[in-house]
């Protein structure tokens, strides 16, 4: 029962002869996923502000994009904060990728939103993106004041390898205890760099993220098997995942990483957190930025927008 328009996108991309990303070198596979969202994204949308900004990071500056949206009542006092971390594998995708997604989720949540282009493998391996991330996502609470935004209602959240990263910020910072994270968005999150789920066979070919995709972004985030059990790459591993901000975890059935957020939000929940687990059946990784071709994108968008404000509202 895969959507038609997931489908006919599939079939085109085979038509066209449009190469796999594990097939091309790291360089060509950032420049081919920046160029082509044109065809599958929404046009990006006019949003209140946008500021580019840098924080301070372990290793230098990290750069964040800041949305705030149109619409939001920023005459009350400072607006709630997801604190956002794009897709690609820990290897491609950057603030321009995940541009169009993240206005939208602004204007929807009537939220600011900050994207963070954390650095990436295999320049930068894991845990770099983690360390980066954390860094991030504490120089922004530090910072809120300044920015406009309440540190008191901050979320983390995003798709994919940014979903692993939102996870683990997550669990980072309730150890720590000095951040508190109000909301975590997880969509279709990578949890286990095991890859043994069964999703990962029944969906590891033919649904445009392939099992051997999986492996070239795993093969150069990942250079020592010993990481794949360390919970900072695999959050599912975690041994204590109590005491974590409620959650929407969102999957994709065609998508070899649905079992893996299926089995974290149940972890989460059998953990005593609020977690909430929504699977579009009939979705393809990667889907929720494709609302130029897959009208259930938008409608994807839209509940974590709505699930977004009603966990940060006053």
């Amino acid at each position: 029962m895969l959507h038609p328009q997931a489908k006919a996108l599939l079939d085109l991309i085979e038509q066209r002869g449009v190469p796999a990303t594990h097939t091309l070198s790291v360089t060509d596979a950032r420049t081919f996923y920046r160029e082509r969202r044109g065809f599958t994204q929404p046009d990006p949308a006019d949003v209140a502000e946008v500021r580019h900004l840098q924080a301070e990071g372990p290793h230098g500056a990290i750069p964040l994009r800041l949305y705030k949206p149109l619409g939001g009542d920023m005459n009350k006092g400072s607006l709630p904060v997801l604190v956002y971390f794009h897709g690609g594998g820990w290897v491609i995708g950057d603030l321009d990728t995940h541009d169009s997604l993240c206005r939208q989720l602004a204007n929807a949540s009537k939220c600011a939103v900050v994207s963070v282009d954390y650095r990436l493998g295999p320049e930068h391996r894991f845990p770099a993106a983690v360390d980066d991330s954390i860094a991030a996502t504490r120089w922004i609470h530090k910072e809120a004041d300044k920015l406009g935004v309440d540190a008191s209602r901050l979320a983390v959240g995003g798709d994919s390898a940014g979903g692993n990263l939102a996870a683990v910020v997550a669990i980072a910072l309730r150890d720590a205890g000095d951040v508190r994270i109000a909301f975590q968005l997880l969509i279709y999150p990578a949890t286990d760099m095991r890859r043994g789920a069964p999703s990962h066979t029944t969906n590891g070919q033919g649904y445009l993220l392939t099992s051997d995709t999986i492996t070239y972004f795993h093969d150069h985030y990942i250079d020592d098997a010993a990481h794949d059990l360390d919970w900072r790459a695999s959050p599912l591993l975690h041994p204590d995942l109590t005491n974590l901000p409620p959650a929407l975890v969102l999957t994709a059935g065609y998508d070899p990483l649905r079992d893996e957020g299926l089995m974290y939000s149940q972890r989460l929940s059998e953990s005593g957190n609020r977690a909430t687990h929504i699977c579009f059946e009939r979705q393809i990784h990667g889907f929720i930025t494709m609302g130029r071709v897959i009208d259930e994108a938008n409608a994807a968008v839209e509940l974590c927008a709505s699930q977004l404000a009603r966990h940060l509202a006053l």
